[in-house]
């Protein structure tokens, strides 16, 4: 982060600007418009400044580092390098903030870009590395955000005392807000701009406000790449109060989430099962029980593999309200960024999906039918039990020579492909971390035609093993 964003409050604090021509004139009114009690150097002024007559002092003067006393604020608008320099160099010496228009590198602070609805305001800034994109960004939100936002933000500072005093639980305030702004019939009341009876809708629902059981929702964050999370996904846990989210999310996807939430590890790893079920299942119930709006934000989809049924039937038992957002599921995304379809009309007219842990009885699936030809066989969480695995698909007819692959963290910048044959499965698999998953079928052969993603970004490995010696050569 170059530039640390915030809000001046200017309301009749002293602020010089330097400069009297168009561009002094551009940032006069901004000044102005903010309430800065604003002294104005320069020997003339554009004449369009008389609109301002009696709203600035003007010292008609070539700058002068006296000028600055007093001063909180400094703005340098010049057409001259020189007196730029000189104002820079002088505010800097007694620790002012000060902004050379169009010269970030002798600004402490910069102006950004404006969309005003106040008392709400967006602010767009690049650093003054790129003003075109954010002159783009800012026509765009312009036509996004609604006209009638500021009155809303003002109506809401209005209610927002009664709200205090009749919500005392911060969670039961947020939840009231957040249901208040999505709601069609205050958005009907103030497109019309009916703010009496916005106003009155507001306190009617306050009156009736009472605290309630929080909720849970069960979210997929999908195989890492932030930019697969679903809409609604996103939607979910930037509203979310509390998140517990597993070892699968990624970090990038973990940085979306709103700043004031809380934030809570549940993670498991095979052979490192650092949190049990159980107590995922009683954080759960602790936290809606609580009030709170909670996001359990599982990798991929949370009904793959992911236990999240039986974390919702718990939820059932308790009576506490769920939902669920589905998520793409890792076969799904780190085969398609590996550059391996699943099916193929060629090659494959179904794929398989299993989990690499056996169920607590150690019941074997069918291997006879996971064995079979002309089928894509993708193993969640089998880098643990590869070599069960090679050997019951082998012993059950399935040709050592198949094309295997093992795909590591699909879909983020650190995915790894590994490629070879059933028969070296195992070797592979002693080469793989977690999270991993193991492709298995004709299809893969189809990666040398149709890898984009770990050709071009990722880093890419391809194995030749005999009976005895495994060979990585690399391709990144």
């Amino acid at each position: 982060m170059d530039y640390l964003p915030m809000f001046a409050r200017l309301e009749g604090r002293p602020v010089l600007l330097v400069g009297g021509g168009e561009v002094a004139l551009r940032k006069a009114r901004l000044l102005l418009a903010a309430g800065a009690r604003l002294t104005l150097v320069s020997p003339e002024l554009e004449h369009d400044f008389h609109e301002f007559a009696g709203r600035f002092t003007h010292v008609a003067a070539r700058f002068d580092p006296a000028h600055l006393a007093g001063q909180i604020l400094v703005v340098a608008a010049t057409d001259s390098l020189e007196v730029n320099a000189l104002v820079y160099q002088s505010a800097n010496q007694l620790g002012l903030f000060v902004n050379v228009v169009d010269d970030p590198e002798r600004s402490s602070f910069i102006f950004p870009s404006i969309i005003d609805r106040s008392p709400l305001m967006v602010a767009v800034s690049s650093g003054g590395k790129a003003p075109v994109l954010v002159r783009l960004l800012r026509e765009r939100l312009e036509s996004l955000l609604p006209r009638h936002l500021g009155g809303l933000a003002e109506l809401s500072g209005r209610v927002r005392v009664k709200a205090k005093r009749v919500l005392a639980s911060l969670s039961d305030r947020r939840r009231f807000w957040e249901r208040a702004f999505a709601s069609n019939t205050l958005a009907g009341l103030i497109e019309k701009e009916d703010w009496q009876g916005a106003e009155g809708w507001l306190n009617e629902g306050l009156d009736k406000a009472q605290s309630e059981v929080g909720e849970v929702v069960l979210v997929g964050a999908g195989p890492g790449d932030p930019g697969l999370l679903t809409l609604k996904a996103l939607q979910q846990i930037q509203q979310a109060e509390v998140v517990l989210y597993d070892q699968l999310v990624s970090p990038e996807i973990l940085d979306l989430v709103r700043r004031d939430a809380t934030l809570v590890s549940v993670g498991k790893k095979a052979g490192a099962h650092s949190v049990p079920q159980e107590e995922t299942n009683r954080l759960l119930v602790q936290y809606a029980r609580a009030g709170n709006r909670v996001v359990r934000l599982k990798g991929g989809d949370p009904f793959m593999f992911g236990r999240g049924g039986e974390e919702l039937e718990v939820l059932a038992e308790e009576g506490i309200p769920f939902s669920v957002v589905p998520g793409i599921t890792a076969a799904a995304g780190a085969t398609a960024y590996a550059g391996i379809p699943l099916t193929h009309r060629d090659h494959a007219q179904s794929a398989v999906f299993i989990t690499g842990h056996c169920q607590k009885e150690g019941k074997e699936p069918d291997w006879q039918q996971l064995a079979a030809t002309n089928q894509t066989l993708v193993i969640y969480m089998g880098l643990m039990r590869s070599e069960h695995i090679q050997q019951q698909l082998v012993s059950h007819g399935r040709g050592q020579g198949t094309p295997i692959a093992i795909i590591e963290r699909g879909t983020t910048a650190r995915q790894r492909v590994l490629t070879g044959t059933l028969a070296d499965l195992a070797v592979l698999a002693e080469q793989a971390v977690s999270p991993s998953l193991i492709v298995i079928g004709e299809v893969v052969a189809l990666r040398k035609q149709l890898a984009w993603f770990g050709e071009q970004g990722g880093e890419q490995a391809k194995t030749e093993a005999s009976r005895h010696e495994l060979k990585l050569v690399s391709l990144a």
